[in-house]
């Protein structure tokens, strides 16, 4: 399971939610579909800096700090360094890699180091476990709108106590990424994620939007203000440019939040050319 690529037009569709009993870990059918399976090295590291930078208290806090990355593709490289770069800050670590399609799971046998790192059969109920953090990265794209939010909320039901779900998409070379952040009660952030000088405009990363916003792109909708809002930002900041692209990504934000926008978390972020957004102000509507 992971990026489907840029097409928007056949979309898999999943079977209406049904309520069902937690499973123990092993027991729960997978549901969802296998995807094109493509990845990169280093493809996930924006996303995996902002977990280290944002989720590390969480995992240290947990009884069990386990990690699930749901569909990570034909190779088990992502998996492997998502373990490396929490590692190292927090004790105890486990990362279970899931993927819908036994082969590939069967491929990364070599790769198992359990309880560190594991790879198991699993789908969007997450084969029983009850994690703290889920990543799920490029999963999404193939499902139409109502489907990905079934997903949604099948993953937040399976998450453990206090858990979080991290569900985003982005380019072949991790260049361009937009994630949203979800607990059980829903969706709470969005944050973008870009390497600055590989932009024309902020609105460029429009097309990595999350499916539940990508589709509403459009006048009249709180993501399209958001982006229009960062673009007239960005072309105000152009004389940061001098100083580089991330001098001016961080000014276009720093207009952003005098505006009123509710942004959330450090400041450092923006740097990284980075900006997060409470979830209630780009929300469809």
């Amino acid at each position: 399971m992971s990026d489907s690529g840029s097409d928007h037009t056949a979309k898999a569709v999943l079977p209406p939610a049904r309520k069902r009993p937690r499973l123990a870990a092993g027991r729960a059918r997978a549901m969802g579909l296998p995807t094109r399976g493509t990845t990169n090295a280093n493809r996930l590291r924006r996303v995996d800096r902002w977990l280290v930078a944002t989720q590390v208290p969480r995992l240290r806090d947990a009884t069990r700090p386990l990690v699930v990355d749901l569909g990570y593709g034909a190779s088990a490289v992502t998996t492997l360094e998502l373990v490396s770069r929490l590692g190292d800050e927090v004790d105890g670590l486990e990362v279970v890699g899931l993927e819908i399609d036994p082969e590939r799971v069967a491929s990364v046998e070599a790769d198992r180091d359990p309880p560190r790192v594991d790879f198991r059969v699993g789908g969007f109920e997450l084969a029983g476990l009850q994690p703290v953090v889920v990543r799920a990265f490029n999963v999404l794209r193939q499902y139409d709108e109502e489907s990905a939010a079934r997903a949604w909320q099948t993953m937040c039901a399976a998450l453990g106590a206090g858990g979080l779900l991290v569900e985003g998409t982005c380019d072949e070379w991790g260049r361009r990424a937009t994630w949203v952040a979800l607990d059980e009660s829903g969706p709470l952030t969005l944050t973008l994620s870009a390497k600055a000088s590989d932009l024309e405009r902020p609105s460029d990363l429009a097309e990595r939007l999350p499916k539940a916003l990508i589709h509403h792109n459009v006048p009249g909708q709180p993501v399209h203000a958001f982006l229009q809002a960062f673009d007239a930002a960005w072309a105000a900041a152009a004389g940061f440019s001098t100083f580089g692209p991330r001098q001016r990504w961080t000014a276009s934000v720093e207009a952003l939040a005098e505006q009123g926008w509710p942004l959330v978390g450090s400041s450092r972020r923006w740097r990284h050319g980075e900006t997060t957004v409470r979830w209630e102000a780009v929300a469809p509507v």
